[in-house]
């Protein structure tokens, strides 16, 4: 199995004003989006071709909106890369370029 291009932890995934999971799991893996719950089962996927990844207006840096085969979800992602004595860059946009990149698509 080849290594995820994108994988995040702790990420609570909403539809609506609904809230599906507070731990769930963000993976962009062999040309698609997987939203997984906490214990692995799946939420949603699609083929990255068929995902729309964007940034809301109106949110904080740790959130993204995905729409798979045109269903949106609100994604907050706070984790960030770790590095010493400095964050890194918010989940939330390494996830939009991962979409991106892996769709072939530019900004």
């Amino acid at each position: 199995m080849a290594e995820p291009e994108f994988t995040a932890t702790g990420v609570r995934i909403g539809k609506r004003l609904r809230s599906l999971t507070r731990a769930g799991q963000v993976r962009i893996s062999g040309g698609r989006v997987e939203l997984l719950t906490s214990a692995g089962s799946e939420i949603a996927s699609a083929p990255v071709q068929r995902v729309r990844a964007s940034r809301p207006w109106f949110a904080p840096e740790d959130r993204a909106l995905a729409d798979l085969d045109g269903t949106r979800y609100l994604l907050t992602l706070g984790e960030r890369d770790p590095a010493p004595g400095e964050p890194g860059p918010p989940a939330a946009h390494r996830f939009i370029e991962a979409v991106r990149r892996a769709a072939g698509r530019r900004r």
